[in-house]
């Protein structure tokens, strides 16, 4: 197995109002996204090819869409998030960039 594309850890992963899980990871690998929860069970995945992912409006910056097998996920990436004052994107910014890049689609 190779060396996944995108991870984040500590992850909170919802569907609309409700938590799913508050330590989740997301992994981009050999062409999937994955969403696990703490303990290391799938909540969901699919084809990057698949997947949307977005921005959604009047959100934080550490928010992030995904949609997923007709799901929509709300992601909070917190722990990937620069430093006040460190240069870079917030994390949100670069799971969507890894999802589009690996999917073979420019912005």
């Amino acid at each position: 197995m190779a060396e996944p594309e995108f991870t984040a850890k500590g992850v909170r992963i919802g569907k609309w109002l409700r938590s799913l899980t508050r330590a989740g990871q997301v992994r981009i690998s050999d062409g999937r996204l994955e969403l696990l929860t703490s303990y290391g069970s799938e909540i969901d995945s699919a084809p990057v090819q698949a997947v949307r992912a977005s921005k959604p409006w009047f959100a934080p910056e550490d928010r992030a869409l995904a949609d997923l097998n007709g799901k929509r996920y709300l992601l909070t990436l917190r722990e990937h998030d620069p430093a006040p004052g460190e240069p870079g994107p917030p994390a949100a910014r670069r799971f969507i960039e890894a999802v589009r890049k690996a999917a073979g689609r420019s912005r």
